[in-house]
């Protein structure tokens, strides 16, 4: 049994809720804002918005991780949850509140399950701290994709 480990990153973003959930939930745009992802693709459904099911390909610096997520929990505009079913033990939220009208806070925490010698290697203030680090990069990318009007017809 692993240690689990825990990051959490906040961002302001200059829209409404309803503009940032939209974003969000485009699993094409995944990988635009997240650096180490290179593809979320749709399981269970048709569409590519928020399906129950999605397979991740993490790719970064010569590794490549897939796994399952299974969406527990969607409130539209609000919160999402979700977990790894197979492959690397994850799992994460992500709330969105919208502080003033063309105004939402969005708060991301990523869990993951870590062999307990190498979870010791992670909680280091160097280590610890890139992953964490990592994490606000991509949610500033995702800040300016949304502030720039991505998918805007």
């Amino acid at each position: 049994m692993g240690q689990w480990l825990e990051h959490t990153v906040i961002n302001e973003i200059n829209a409404p809720a309803e503009k940032v959930w939209k974003v969000w939930s485009d699993l094409d745009a995944m990988p635009l804002w997240m650096t180490w992802i290179e593809s979320v693709k749709a399981i269970e459904d048709e569409t590519k918005n928020l399906p129950d099911i999605t397979e991740w390909t993490l790719a970064a610096n010569g590794f490549r991780f897939k796994w399952k997520a299974k969406i527990n929990e969607r409130i539209d505009k609000q919160k999402l949850e979700w977990s790894s079913i197979g492959g690397l033990p994850t799992k994460g939220s992500v709330r969105f509140s919208e502080k003033k009208e063309n105004y939402t806070s969005v708060t991301l925490i990523i869990s993951y399950e870590l062999p307990k010698a190498l979870a010791r290697f992670m909680k280091e203030d160097i280590l610890g701290k890139l992953v964490t680090n990592e994490l606000q990069k991509n949610l500033d990318n995702f800040k300016k994709l949304v502030e720039n009007d991505y998918g805007k017809t």
